[in-house]
């Protein structure tokens, strides 16, 4: 029976509402993941500065405060310029199982149209700000090795090339699209929700090869170097696992139900890791310690940060707690044994619990949280995809290889041209005055 003009003009409407409702509900979806990613990326500057510079500037000596905050404020600036002109197309754009091309240099192509290959429902401009917070923070972390001993010249340099050489291409192995360890598509598909193996790793092993390159401290470790302000470092730790959420979270890519799972798998680490620590050191030292309860949380969200995307609640309970012991461990044990100046334990943290939580996020990971690899398919050892250990275990192993090989490049290129670390004399007077001209504290106009 042929439709009435009436019918057909009914069903036309009806067909026109159905579609206008879809799209409001698209722009809707749009509008929320914009504003949550940009709230992230806000959360995770957050992290840097006053996070980090707080964090490590309360546990070096005063004379070197503001030296080690300036640090972690000039990646601030010079890794966003960095970013702009060459290294998000190095990790993000097109290119081989290694390395991104130079598609995107100066930002070309960035604008705000989603890039559908990342996140469909987010400006283009959004994910690669975003993910600029990462780049900022993870050299930064770096500097915790080095503390009171780098010139800021060398330090700046030295920055720039990592992120060429180490940063850049470790990114677009885990996160570009054709990576080496790409979870939806690479060789070896390496769980890494947040940066497990792409900052802490990296970071923490390079960290650990400036230590040792540099040398020790005047003095270290027959004179005591206590921390000149621990609760400095309290409200940074404090700011950096407010921070984390945007860090964890966020790297869901949209405000989604994963976004909240990876947030709730992030605090619960951070506190049973922060309990795991000072569980261990009041049963080795007699007292828990402010320093050992924000280091122990500092920790947790290292561990979980790879797995914060894939583990249940409980287990990402038990991942903290693990990692809290483990890092103290590593950090009062093994640090002593071998007698490296790791000053504020960038490698103990860091580079060791980046190592553990990649590891434990390939017995842990759990297909009910995130399907990665297809529905009906297992993510974890737990869950039965036991091959899925080796594949963390190559990420580990690339990231530590490139680090350390890529650090010492840097490290012997940087002080043959200018050296790298400062004159006895400036060392003793301090990095404030001697590299910047002014002290963070000025007792006598007090």
């Amino acid at each position: 029976m042929a439709q009435t003009p009436a019918a057909a003009d009914r069903i036309a409407a009806l067909e026109k509402t159905a579609s206008d409702q879809a799209a409001a509900i698209a722009a809707a979806q749009s509008a929320g993941d914009n504003a949550w990613m940009l709230t992230s990326a806000a959360l995770v500057l957050l992290m840097s500065g006053p996070g980090l510079a707080l964090f490590y500037g309360g546990l070096v000596r005063k004379k070197n405060i503001l030296g080690t905050m300036m640090q972690t404020f000039a990646m601030m600036a010079v890794i966003t310029v960095l970013w702009a002109l060459v290294t998000y197309s190095l990790a993000f754009g097109t290119g081989n199982a290694f390395i991104g091309g130079l598609h995107n240099v100066f930002l070309h192509g960035v604008g705000i149209s989603p890039i559908k290959d990342y996140a469909p429902t987010i400006p283009g401009q959004t994910f690669m700000v975003y993910q600029l917070m990462f780049a900022i923070i993870t050299p930064a972390l770096i500097t915790g090795a080095f503390a009171e001993r780098m010139k800021f010249s060398a330090m700046l340099v030295f920055m720039v090339l990592w992120a060429l050489i180490v940063y850049s291409p470790m990114a677009h192995m885990v996160w570009g699209i054709g990576g080496l360890l790409n979870a939806a598509g690479g060789k070896f598909p390496c769980l890494d929700f947040a940066g497990g193996t792409v900052v802490h790793v990296t970071s923490g092993v390079s960290a650990l090869v400036t230590a040792l390159y540099l040398g020790k401290r005047l003095g270290y470790p027959k004179k005591a170097m206590p921390p000149h302000s621990v609760v400095l470092s309290f409200i940074g730790a404090c700011l950096l696992w407010v921070g984390w959420f945007g860090f964890n979270a966020g790297s869901a890519l949209g405000a989604s139900g994963l976004a909240t799972s990876a947030f709730v798998a992030t605090h619960f680490a951070a506190a049973a890791a922060a309990i795991g620590w000072a569980a261990a050191e009041w049963i080795r030292n007699g007292k828990p310690s402010a320093l050992g309860g924000i280091s122990g949380a500092v920790a947790g969200l290292v561990a979980i940060t790879p797995a914060s995307g894939f583990v249940t609640p409980m287990n990402a309970l038990w991942i903290g707690l693990i990692a809290g012991v483990f890092c103290f461990f590593m950090v009062v044990k093994v640090k002593n044994i071998f007698g490296y100046d790791d000053s504020l334990d960038a490698f103990g943290v860091h580079g060791a619990g980046g190592t553990l939580g990649a590891i434990l996020t390939g017995l842990f990971a759990n297909s009910v949280i995130n399907p990665i690899f297809g529905a009906g398919k297992a993510t974890g050892f737990f869950e039965g995809n036991h091959g899925q250990v080796v594949n963390q275990l190559v990420g580990v192993v690339i990231a530590w290889a490139l680090s350390i090989v890529g650090t010492l490049i840097i490290l012997f290129v940087v002080d043959k041209l200018m050296g790298l670390r400062v004159s006895e004399d400036d060392e003793r007077e301090g990095l404030d005055l001697s590299q910047h001209g002014e002290e963070g504290y000025d007792w006598e106009a007090a």
